[in-house]
């Protein structure tokens, strides 16, 4: 039967959206008159009303009961804003139920959502019997339930946004277009309405926001130390002033707008300039920050420290300098307990302190060399009843060391033994050898100044006289070749070696020659095995063999390298000194024997016209080893080969002096402080001057 009941000018509602917005949608009325009706909410409000008594109201409720019971039609109880309901109302409206037929009791929250459609899904039921019956759930638990349902949903409905949503420039409208279609979204809008997910979005928005403003902040700041490097770097500029005149400092430097962009807007954060990121210019009002302040304040103590650190350095040199306790050759670790303090220890490491003591001490090792140096020019004649090798006797070197042992040069020393008595051997060679390379002051020595002076500004040389100047410098210097097969070379080349110093320096009459081997073992036609290269050219070889197929070898290797000089300007290769030497095995039986290979190279060294070493010889021995006698003795013969030549070549140069309108013999001490250059650029500079077309070092007028 149809029931007629009143409801004009009541809203329809359709959604949870409209509650409290009912502006915003259509206006839809209950329509009046009669409707069919299948059943009723019988509602109660358990919250505590302001002006309302709920017993009152209970017993309203208990009237419109009686009223609807005649209707016959199901009923529900139910129980609304139990989110904010009292206890003692709700208890009283489960026992009002209990005492109507026992009614059945729904405890719901529209502000919640909570089991509102459980309401209408239990009414549902018992108007349609064949419907499943609905579980009824108290309002507590189901609340739980619903914050679960809730925030798995607003998890999911987060994780989508994240996804979408990369830049903090979208807007809602176009974002919320892109979410429609997912289900994420549409549970959590079903659960928590459109104004939650659009809540959500611009919380993501203004993160993403705040995190790109904070990159761009730590980036200024990054950057705000190296432009505090580069405008402000002097100590003295900044120490005494505030923050206000720094500023005002720096918007005065040239390279001010290199580093800084002054916004029309402030501050930076809030303005566009967070979005112009080709502009990587710190905005100028991050000055005012306390970041920023406190980087200045970091940029100040590093350049007060740098500037204490400096002082430490320059305090400890001074120290260096006027500590009797360092002297020349004394190590770190004795000298480290007399000349540091604390202050040192406090700004600066150790090494640091080291690395100054040691630039220190070469200082001081130089000048008492130096020093050392004039001292024995001083006592020249202690050096002139020396043999003609120049070789002293360790009773003459006992001398030496007593003469000059009360003097302080001497003393100075002391630490530096070693040296000390190089420095006097040197000195010794060069009083009997006197050359521009065993001279104290080399480089610094006037000839090889000279030289340079002259090829630096006029014509080069002839290549033939540039040729005999290249021996003449290299007159100390002896390139020797050794030829051989199987090892052999290799095998010399080291035992030479182990003869040698350890700066390759072999000493021939008592004077040091650098020594320079090339050991040949295959094809000298390869560039790799030739006897001449840019920068080797040979003044000797030594071929080695101790078979025939090695003897074989040198011979072919010879005959290769002199065919591949013939028809050559530079055809010294022709006539380069030779050596041929037998070495073999000891106790070696088999293949040829001793005596044929002697007398296959005697044949082989007359064909070469070159000289022939063989075991017999004397100092040779059995085998492969070779004493130190014999080497000298080949190496003197490639010295007085070498003089021989350059003796031919400054010759030829002495007769084209004859010619020469003016010579100029000068007199400077090598190592003097006064230039030579003040001395012969008068006469250089003439205009009649040319050079002469002799030797290298003299010049015409």
């Amino acid at each position: 039967a149809a029931t007629k009941l009143a409801s004009a000018e009541k809203l329809m509602y359709f959604c949870t959206d409209q509650l409290g917005l009912e502006q915003d949608f259509e206006q839809k009325q209950m329509p009046d008159g009669k409707l069919l009706v299948d059943g009723f909410l019988l509602c109660i409000d358990v919250s505590r009303g302001m002006n309302r008594n709920f017993d009152d109201q209970l017993k309203f409720v208990s009237n419109l009961y009686n009223q609807l019971a005649k209707t016959k039609k199901p009923m529900v109880v139910v129980l609304t804003k139990c989110d904010e309901g009292v206890e003692r109302y709700i208890r009283d409206a489960h026992t009002f139920a209990l005492s109507k037929k026992n009614l059945q009791v729904v405890e719901t929250s529209a502000r919640s959502n909570v089991n509102v459609d459980l309401a209408f899904g239990t009414l549902v039921q018992l108007v349609d019997k064949s419907r499943g019956k609905a579980k009824i759930i108290p309002y507590f638990e189901a609340l739980k339930q619903q914050s679960q349902q809730i925030a798995a949903a607003k998890d999911k409905y987060e994780w989508l946004v994240s996804r979408i949503v990369k830049s903090h420039n979208e807007t809602w409208s176009n974002v919320s277009r892109k979410m429609q279609p997912s289900p994420e979204y549409q549970d959590y809008v079903y659960l928590e309405g459109t104004q939650k997910a659009k809540k959500l979005f611009l919380q993501h928005v203004h993160r993403l926001k705040q995190e790109h403003i904070e990159r761009r902040r730590k980036m200024y700041l990054a950057v705000l130390p190296q432009a505090f490097d580069a405008l402000i770097p002097d100590l003295d500029e900044i120490d005494h002033l505030g923050r206000g005149k720094v500023e005002k400092l720096l918007e005065a430097k040239p390279d001010f707008l290199k580093w800084f962009v002054v916004l029309e807007e402030t501050p930076w954060d809030a303005t566009s300039h967070i979005d112009n990121v080709e502009n990587e210019r710190i905005p100028f009002d991050l000055m005012e920050t306390q970041p920023a302040e406190q980087l200045y304040e970091a940029h100040l103590e590093k350049l007060r420290n740098e500037r204490k650190r400096a002082e430490m350095r320059r305090a400890f040199r001074e120290n260096l300098e006027t500590s009797p306790f360092v002297t020349p050759g004394k190590p770190w670790e004795e000298a480290r307990s007399f000349i540091m303090n604390e202050d040192f220890y406090l700004w600066l490491e150790e090494s640091v302190y080291m690395d100054i003591y040691s630039k220190h001490q070469k200082q001081i090792i130089d000048k008492a060399k130096e020093e050392f140096q004039e001292l024995l020019l001083e006592y020249s004649e202690l050096f002139y009843e020396l043999e003609l090798d120049a070789k002293p006797s360790k009773e003459k070197m006992g001398v030496i060391q007593d003469v000059l042992g009360e003097e302080q040069r001497f003393k100075a020393l002391q630490k530096l033994q070693a040296e000390r008595d190089a420095l006097i051997l040197k000195h010794i060679h060069f009083v009997y050898h006197p050359t521009k390379e065993t001279c104290p002051s080399c480089p610094g020595c006037v000839d090889s100044k000279v030289e340079q002076l002259l090829s630096s500004r006029f014509i080069r040389p002839s290549e033939r006289n540039q040729k005999n100047l290249l021996l003449d410098s290299n007159i100390d210097r002896i390139n020797l070749v050794i030829l051989g097969k199987d090892g052999l070379a290799r095998e010399l080349a080291n035992e030479i070696r182990a003869l040698c110093t350890n700066d390759d320096k072999y000493v021939i009459e008592g004077k040091m020659y650098e020594l320079s081997l090339r050991p040949i073992e295959g094809n000298v036609r390869l560039p790799v095995n030739a006897f001449q290269t840019p920068t080797f050219q040979p003044h000797g070889c030594l071929c080695l063999y101790n078979s025939k197929e090695s003897l074989s070898y040198v011979v072919e290797s010879i005959e290769k390298s002199r065919e591949s000089t013939l028809g050559r300007r530079e055809n010294h290769l022709v006539h380069l000194p030779l050596t041929l030497i037998l070495v073999n095995k000891r106790g070696d039986t088999s293949g040829d024997t001793l005596h044929s290979l002697i007398q296959q190279g005697q044949q082989i060294a007359s064909k070469l016209q070159c000289v022939f070493l063989d075991p017999a010889s004397a100092g040779i021995g059995y085998g492969r080893n070779i004493n130190e006698k014999q080497i000298s003795q080949v190496l003197k013969g490639l010295l007085d080969s070498k003089r021989n030549l350059n003796l031919v070549s400054s010759t030829s140069g002495l007769k084209d002096l004859a010619d020469v309108d003016l010579r100029i013999v000068m007199c400077l001490m090598c190592g003097d402080p006064f230039n030579a250059d003040d001395v012969l650029l008068p006469i250089l500079q003439a205009q009649a001057y040319r050079p002469s077309p002799g030797a290298g070092g003299s010049s015409s007028v």
